[in-house]
């Protein structure tokens, strides 16, 4: 009866260390919160000024690990009718087959493939990026801006990167410069609520 015990007692440790290695293996998941977060872009006008606009409410789920950014992704998502240059005539054409298209190609995505720790608060996150339609492979810089606890107690953590695209790559080819400018500055923000 001892040695049945015995027997259980060490299956029952081997497998509470057996959940808690699986525990620290893990890393922490993350939702996107769409009202905290943003897409912003500018373009060159007429080789003059910039005009920007914003996509609303990015979407998606992030895993990140302090202490080893290879178990970090980042899946998100944003819908390209909440394009928001704040022109309704201007946003229409920007929705429109000449631009974005928007019926055709409703979301834009970027779904990272490796993440390396460059710094305590920076990342070298490669990805690929569908916009239009088009899926390419980016690598940008990705900033921590910080971790807070929310109202309701909920861990947030923040995500800042820029980057700049040529439009050309992704099918965007209509009005060539000087009327609007070929490369495209793209900011994301993202607040994630710990899972």
């Amino acid at each position: 009866m001892n040695r049945i015990r015995r027997n259980l007692v060490a299956l029952m440790l081997a497998m509470g260390l057996m959940w808690m290695a699986a525990a620290a293996a893990r890393a922490d998941d993350y939702k996107s919160d769409p009202v905290h977060s943003n897409v912003v872009f500018r373009v060159h006008h007429f080789g003059a000024g910039y005009v920007c606009g914003t996509f609303i409410g990015p979407t998606g789920a992030i895993s990140y690990d302090d202490a080893d950014a290879t178990k970090d992704s980042f899946d998100l998502t944003v819908q390209a009718d909440s394009l928001d240059t704040r022109s309704d005539r201007r946003d229409q054409d920007l929705k429109g087959p000449d631009f974005f298209d928007v019926k055709q190609f409703p979301t834009l995505t970027f779904k990272s493939t490796s993440v390396t720790k460059t710094g305590d608060t920076t990342l070298h996150v490669t990805g690929d990026l569908t916009l239009h339609g088009v899926t390419k492979s980016i690598t940008v810089d990705m900033d921590l801006t910080g971790t807070g606890t929310g109202m309701h107690g909920e861990t947030r953590t923040g995500f800042e990167t820029a980057f700049t695209v040529d439009r050309r790559d992704y099918g965007l080819t209509y009005d060539p410069e000087p009327v609007i400018g070929n490369n495209v500055r793209i900011t994301v923000g993202i607040e994630a609520i710990k899972q």
